[in-house]
């Protein structure tokens, strides 16, 4: 299932609904079936975001370490990385901060 996220200063940004839930509750928001991050509280979600992202990116640097396998000559595809997928997200956050827009939801 997806979820679209809507803000009047960008243009809509699509995400599969498992990891809009994961990057919501790092801000203290539920997908639920609708929802608002007001620009009142992008002052704090999107410091809080990014904080998260950091974090995670250094556990995948982690793991990787602890699981490397040398001579592997596999393809670890890091686009797939939460980190990267949340930027268009973290984007729109940032854009709708200096517009002073809401960002919406389950319209």
């Amino acid at each position: 299932m997806l979820v679209t996220f809507k803000c009047r200063s960008t243009p809509d940004v699509v995400m599969l609904r498992n990891l809009a839930q994961y990057l919501l509750a790092f801000i203290g928001k539920d997908v639920g079936s609708r929802g608002v991050i007001s620009r009142h509280e992008l002052d704090e979600a999107i410091p809080r975001l990014e904080r998260a992202i950091r974090e995670e990116a250094r556990t995948e640097a982690a793991l990787e370490a602890l699981h490397h396998v040398p001579n592997d000559h596999s393809s670890h595809d890091d686009d797939d990385a939460v980190k990267h997928r949340a930027w268009p997200l973290l984007d729109m956050m940032r854009e709708a901060h200096r517009q002073g827009d809401d960002i919406l939801w389950g319209l």
